[in-house]
């Protein structure tokens, strides 16, 4: 190990010292009360300057730290990370909390504010505007921005975050459903019948009373035909029917084929 000369240390001590002057200078909240610098966060996040803003929520929360103010820089901080386009970090900022402040008034806000970072507005039927090949998309976004609504939903019923949790998570479940539908679909214009009666099967039996649920039927019917399994096709066809007796689009004789696709 290199031995370091002694007489070299004043000088280090020195240099570190000015070092510490330096950045005290050059950072303008060093003189800062706690409440300036929630002032100042709160206005270059409400003017959309979440880059700034969270870098300031930061040093609140090492200022004030211990404080019901130091919780409330956490928060704002993760929904300037979640608005900034910073998911990975605004989830990392709620978890933190969540492990930190178990007991805390705002839990709802907090699980409702991970759920909305999870949240993907483009899942569903406009999935495939992405030109994202629907076999490989992750979904594990949106199954976990389900689990924090459901959180919310069952601990906090009475959360003023509560309604507008259990309708995103409808969505989801349709979602969820419709990425079924989307992969059935997939197998089924490359002829892999077997895999999209797969695919369409999973999305009936694990999404009941969701809108998507029609259309994985009606690739669970093409695909039967396709194989020439007239009475699976047939079957399931009544079940269609039966099902969505007053959707005239469903109807299908083997002379009508093509009206399949006006589906699609």
């Amino acid at each position: 190990m290199p031995r370091i000369s002694l007489t070299l240390v004043p000088a280090v001590l020195v240099a570190a010292a000015l070092a510490g002057c330096s950045s005290t200078k050059d950072d303008p909240t060093a003189k800062w009360t706690p409440d300036r610098i929630y002032t100042e966060a709160r206005d270059e996040s409400s003017s959309g300057a979440y880059d700034k803003a969270v870098p300031l929520f930061e040093k609140l929360e090492g200022r004030a730290a211990g404080t019901p103010l130091a919780q409330q820089a956490q928060l704002e901080k993760a929904y300037a990370q979640y608005k900034g386009g910073e998911k990975v970090q605004a989830l990392a900022t709620l978890d933190r909390f969540m492990k930190l402040h178990p007991a805390s008034p705002a839990m709802d806000y907090a699980l409702y504010l991970k759920g909305l970072t999870n949240f993907n507005d483009n899942l569903g039927m406009f999935g495939w505007l992405t030109r994202q090949d629907l076999s490989e998309r992750d979904q594990k976004a949106a199954k976990d921005s389900f689990e924090s609504f459901r959180e919310l939903v069952t601990r906090f019923p009475e959360s003023k975050y509560a309604e507008d949790s259990r309708q995103r998570m409808q969505y989801i479940v349709n979602s969820l459903a419709q990425y079924e539908v989307h992969v059935a679909k997939y197998y089924y214009s490359r002829g892999a019948y077997v895999a999209a009666i797969a695919r369409s099967q999973a999305a009936i039996k694990d999404y009941q009373n969701v809108p998507a649920v029609r259309d994985a039927m009606v690739v669970l019917v093409k695909s039967y035909d396709a194989l020439g399994m007239t009475q699976l096709r047939d079957d399931a066809q009544r079940v269609l029917e039966t099902t969505y007796a007053n959707n005239s689009e469903l109807k299908y004789s083997k002379e009508e084929k093509k009206s399949w696709w006006k589906l699609w």
